[in-house]
């Protein structure tokens, strides 16, 4: 697993700043003032920190930006990072402004003069998130450099560790997710993702891993027919976190799988097919939730289960036209092999219900191209049938700064997955796919369950760098839904 930074509150010690390598980080506060520290860095650098706060470039800065100066007279330092933070900033700019130290600190140590700076947990907190990089397949070169150390200077280093605490806990848990995420499918196969999952009874979760024998003594029918083309085995890993009161029922994370998906028969077309490995964006997030949790000791009862398979075309695969039957004992016009990610949920959901009767449920997948058109790669959307359940997570998913859009649904949209040969069909046309999908999933879901569908297709990776993480998986959603756990279930 890619290992967050390793950062370390401490005293200000304001000889020390002189000589410290690497990277050293300063504030501006309000109309540019220095602070100690930065006077302090101020008078190394013989006056030059002074002339760059009163010039307009530094007047111009916004909250959270950064502006480096670079090889400073008299400090060792390679360079000193300017950044504009001051008693208005909110944490949404501490951690902006950490996120942007993190993209420039590369390998070597950086110095955070934090000082009496707002947030400074929250500063940390963006620099490892920036942090990550995600190298576990390429040739280590012979001399490896080291991954250096983040040292936060502040008046309260005691109580600065104790509030980063927790967020160290979720940067762990966002690494898993994205880790998971950016594995390729010839290393993440279900076995291995079944495994790292197990793995993390250490830290006190409860793992149970159901074989295929296992779901069909349970009539899951939906799920298996999507593996039944490929040599790995399909798994159902269910991890338990009981920090809550004795047998209280939890709240349930359900998350898609996939780890490859090539459509099945209904073969995908070859140009960017190599980005399916990110198809078990949805279980990744669920085990990326549990795992922050566990770590920080959650004071609830909440369960995470995800439907693990790869989508193959063989000679064993489901056919468009077979119909399948679900554990809940309806039956499925399967009409498109590629839209088998609402099979593999429709089985997960409703075993969630009938062995841990949640007092809610939130389950997400990478499920429909037709969000990315919908809302792009900046919100997921939701769907959901409780308006108090929505209303909640929109809260947390605002507070984390993760953007989630809320989209209908109603009967006219249930009508199209209607079939003449089955209960249902699995695709009901172009039109509205994903609220199609967010239909089919309804339906195995029970009417006094509280119930919301992520559909994260757009927001599990990114093509390009973003500002907490680079290009690759995101790790959306780990904090939206850590959030809620914590507002709404937690005693």
């Amino acid at each position: 697993m890619t290992t967050p930074a390793d950062i370390t509150f401490v005293d200000v010690d304001l000889e020390a700043i002189a000589d410290t390598s690497g990277r050293v980080a300063v504030f501006l506060g309000e109309d540019c003032a220095l602070g100690r520290e930065a006077s302090r860095v101020n008078r190394v650098m013989r006056g030059a920190l002074a002339r760059f706060a009163a010039s307009d470039k530094a007047a111009k800065m916004k909250q959270g930006e950064v502006i480096s100066l670079a090889w400073p007279t008299g400090m060792a330092a390679e360079a000193v990072d300017v950044v504009r933070l001051n008693r208005r900033s909110t944490i949404e700019d501490a951690r902006k402004a950490g996120a942007n130290l993190g993209k420039l600190r590369g390998k070597g140590p950086l110095l955070v003069l934090a000082g009496p700076a707002r947030h400074a947990a929250e500063i940390a907190f963006g620099i490892a998130l920036r942090g990550y990089d995600f190298d576990a397949r390429k040739s280590a070169p012979e001399e490896a450099p080291e991954v250096g150390g983040v040292t936060v200077m502040t008046g309260k280093p005691e109580d600065m560790t104790a509030d980063y605490a927790p967020l160290s806990a979720l940067v762990d848990g966002v690494f898993f997710t994205r880790d998971l995420v950016n594995e390729p499918a010839n290393v993440l196969t279900t076995t291995e993702f079944a495994q790292r999952i197990k793995d993390m009874e250490s830290l006190g979760l409860k793992v149970t891993v159901l074989e295929e024998a296992d779901m069909e003594k349970l009539g899951m029918g939906s799920l298996l027919c999507v593996g039944q083309g490929s040599e790995s085995p399909s798994k159902l890993a269910i991890m338990e976190w009981n920090g809550g009161e004795k047998d209280a029922a939890p709240f349930a994370l359900v998350g898609k799988g996939v780890v490859f998906d090539t459509g099945g028969i209904s073969l995908k077309p070859a140009a960017g097919m190599e980005d399916m490995t990110m198809d078990m964006g949805g279980a990744g997030v669920v085990a990326g939730v549990m795992r922050a949790l566990a770590l920080r000791k959650a004071k609830a009862n909440v369960v995470g289960l995800v439907g693990l398979v790869e989508n193959m075309p063989s000679g064993n695969a489901t056919r468009p036209g077979d119909i399948v039957k679900s554990m809940k004992g309806d039956t499925i016009e399967v009409i498109n092999t590629d839209a088998e990610g609402r099979l593999v949920l429709a089985d997960v959901l409703w075993y969630a219900q009938e062995t841990f009767q949640p007092v809610g449920m939130i389950n997400l997948a990478t499920l429909t191209g037709a969000m990315i058109i919908a809302l792009g790669h900046d919100h997921a959307g939701a769907f959901s049938n409780s308006d108090e359940l929505w209303k909640s997570f929109e809260k947390a998913a605002a507070t984390e700064g993760e953007g989630v859009w809320r989209l209908p649904m109603g009967q006219a949209y249930d009508d199209l997955i209607k079939s003449p040969k089955a209960d249902m069909k699995n695709v009901g046309g172009r039109a509205a796919g994903s609220i199609t999908a967010a239909q089919f999933l309804k339906r195995f879901v029970k009417d006094d369950v509280p119930w919301m569908h992520l559909d994260i297709a757009g927001v599990a990776t990114h093509s390009g760098a973003a500002t907490f993480a680079p290009k690759g998986a995101s790790g959306w959603g780990v904090l939206a839904l850590n959030r809620l756990i914590a507002d709404g279930y937690e005693g």
